[in-house]
């Protein structure tokens, strides 16, 4: 009995150690792998937290309130776009906040894509300033800076996806990063690139560029990184009004770089009205698509023709909605509201709009 006694031990201890030693295997920040077709339908909600803070009720289709991540899931979104800012002076988007709202995301089934603006602010082709805390490093140091950065992201929050840089057509992480100095603009993506890696197998990254014009000879320069998705943003407003030529160009970008591509960032005006004293971005005939009008039916056929063009090929892998959530929260008469709301997901009375059909 004692020899047999013997046996079971070590049988039970080659149990642990096998359990053990394929539990490190795979490093425990990974999220569910992503499926390796998997179309985004999706939408960038950055402001939902504050919105809901300041006692926004949200009402589905049916008139019915309801939490708008509910109301989005249940039409069809699959994953939900997040800016992060390092250190916002009120909070708004800086890391415990993201984290806390990744969290809610994940808890819906659904993936949190986060868009990594390497600054206090908006990060954008005009403006990319590097956080105050990064202010006049050496080159070097902001790399560590960034990986350090990157790493904490990747193990806090743990994303399915993410952008190293948020539309960095004209580089990021001014004067140092800036795109005509390449060889620190690459050097400053790497380090994103390695921290990402290093902390995730499942996590796939983007690389951010806002319209076409450029984007081929700005992603040529960026060839010898490690990235997985291409996002570009299209509004017709800056970046070109025919919507053929758009998908012309999309398809060329998949080819040229043997990379899936996406419309990381759209939008479409459902009325040229306002709902505050905000003045908003879009506002005029000239603005938009001839033919596709600023009504309740134009913003749905406008999103309808972006998600046919954005999944026309196995390369092209689906949109992103921006602004969505970004209605005017601070009451009629704001001045410091929103500009955006008149191309929200949701009508003046905070109610879901027919454009959400798209999410199907």
């Amino acid at each position: 009995m004692k020899k047999y006694g013997n046996l079971i031990v070590i049988l039970v201890l080659i149990s642990c150690f096998s359990v053990i030693f394929s539990s490190c295997k795979k490093k425990k920040t990974d999220p569910e792998p992503v499926p390796e077709k998997f179309i985004f339908k999706s939408a960038d909600l950055s402001f939902l937290p504050m919105i809901e803070n300041d006692g926004v009720t949200f009402y589905n289709r049916e008139g019915q309130a309801e939490d708008m991540l509910t109301i989005l899931k249940n039409a069809g979104m699959n994953a939900v776009r997040i800016r992060i800012w390092h250190s916002p002076a009120d909070g708004i988007s800086g890391f415990q906040e993201v984290k806390a709202f990744s969290e809610r995301v994940k808890a819906r089934g659904l993936k949190v894509w986060l868009t990594v603006h390497y600054s206090d602010t908006w990060a954008d082709p005009g403006n990319q300033q590097p956080p105050l805390a990064w202010q006049n490093l050496t080159i070097n140091v902001l790399k560590d800076s960034v990986y350090a950065y990157t790493s904490r992201i990747m193990t806090e929050i743990s994303p399915d996806f993410i952008q190293i840089g948020n539309e960095i057509n004209g580089g990021m992480m001014w004067p140092l990063g800036r795109s005509v100095n390449m060889d620190n603009l690459k050097g400053l993506i790497e380090s994103g690139v390695k921290a990402v890696r290093d902390n995730s197998t499942s996590c796939k990254i983007m690389m951010h560029y806002a319209g076409i014009n450029g984007a081929e000879q700005f992603l040529t320069n960026l060839q010898s990184i490690d990235y997985d998705i291409i996002g570009i943003s299209y509004y017709p407003n800056w970046h070109g009004k025919d919507l053929s030529k758009l998908e012309t160009d999309l398809k060329s970008l998949s080819t040229r770089f043997f990379k899936p591509v996406m419309i990381a960032e759209t939008s479409y005006p459902f009325t040229f009205n306002w709902n505050d004293w905000t003045n908003n971005v879009i506002g005029s005939d000239n603005q938009i698509i001839p033919g596709i009008p600023a009504s309740e039916a134009g913003q749905l056929s406008f999103m309808k023709e972006i998600k046919r063009i954005s999944t026309s090929t196995s390369q092209l892998i689906g949109f992103a909605y921006w602004g969505g959530e970004w209605v005017a929260y601070k009451g009629p008469q704001a001045t410091n509201g929103s500009s955006w709301e008149n191309q929200a997901l949701f009508d003046f009375e905070y109610k879901a709009l027919p454009v959400i059909e798209v999410f199907e």
